[in-house]
């Protein structure tokens, strides 16, 4: 199974960035093997519009299963709902600490988005 989580840094130790569709990268971590890649995020970020759908479509073509997020909009939840990538709203500091909870708590995903959109 692969997460993905929003930050802004290259490593596990990188924070958690609290914004889905414009968090300057993501990692996507490998749940079997430990591994895990860092997919840069800029084409969304630094979209006009529709930063959230493209950022949701990458996710999606990354093959990750859940998404670790602070936030994320209505538009881009549709389209990851639609593919059966459940999104998950935590507060941690860092990915680790996200991935920490992930496995050790009982996080429920989101049932809709948590903001309106164009979270900054």
């Amino acid at each position: 199974m692969k997460i993905a989580f929003t930050t802004s840094g290259n490593d596990l130790d990188a924070p958690l960035d609290s914004r889905f569709g414009r968090a300057p990268k993501f990692i996507v971590y490998e749940m079997e093997s430990g591994a895990f890649e860092v997919v840069d995020n800029a084409k969304s970020m630094n979209a006009a519009q529709g930063a959230g759908i493209q950022a949701a479509e990458t996710i999606v073509r990354l093959g990750a299963s859940c998404v670790m997020t602070g936030h994320c909009g209505p538009k881009a939840f549709r389209v990851l709902s639609a593919a059966g990538v459940k999104v998950y709203s935590i507060d941690a500091a860092t990915v680790s600490e996200a991935l920490d909870r992930f496995l050790t708590e009982r996080i429920a995903p989101l049932d809709s988005a948590d903001v309106e959109g164009h979270h900054v």
